[in-house]
């Protein structure tokens, strides 16, 4: 999450890229039968969306070392995940060495998942109308977010933070 600094500007959030140096050659496998958005998180911490992959295709990259990617269901902007993860972080190698990132389908709770389907089916503003319980309206007029996704993460580092520096206090 931003803080407010001593001078009243917002400092840098958590998930962002880091200035590197050390590349990082990969591969991004688009596993799944969507079309998917690779989006890199850039040094301010903003998403950066890149040109589509296509279902069952890859794209090699050269990104580098420190420098955070999500993806999204190009159409729904649905998060995907990437190697069982929300978020890629490449890694170094030796070599020339070469990193498979596999894009796949979240595992979603059937409720989720259904909340998903209606989402598609039901233009945003005939949800009200539907004959179902209030909070389950609620829920659907909420649309997937990376900015609210990125906000989320942000959050658990900070709180991991703040447990690990507990932890070396005692």
């Amino acid at each position: 999450m931003p803080q407010e600094s001593a001078e009243g500007q917002q400092a840098l959030p958590l998930v962002r890229s880091l200035v590197s140096r050390t590349p990082a050659c990969v591969v991004f496998c688009n596993c799944s039968p969507r079309v998917v958005k690779p989006i890199w998180i850039n040094f301010r911490g903003e998403p950066q969306p890149y040109a589509d992959i296509q279902p069952y295709t890859g794209r090699r990259m050269t990104t580098y070392v420190g420098h955070p990617w999500m993806f999204r269901d190009a159409e729904t902007d649905d998060p995907m995940v990437v190697n069982n993860k929300e978020m890629y972080l490449p890694a170094p190698l030796e070599n020339g060495q070469v990193s498979i990132a596999n894009i796949t389908l979240p595992v979603l709770t059937l409720r989720d998942r259904c909340l998903q389907v209606v989402r598609r089916l039901v233009p945003r503003e005939d949800i009200c109308q539907l004959e179902i319980a209030r909070c389950l309206q609620d829920d659907l007029a909420q649309r997937p977010s990376i900015h609210a996704d990125l906000r989320r993460i942000s959050q658990r580092v900070e709180q991991k933070l703040l447990e690990n520096r507990g932890q070396q206090n005692r």
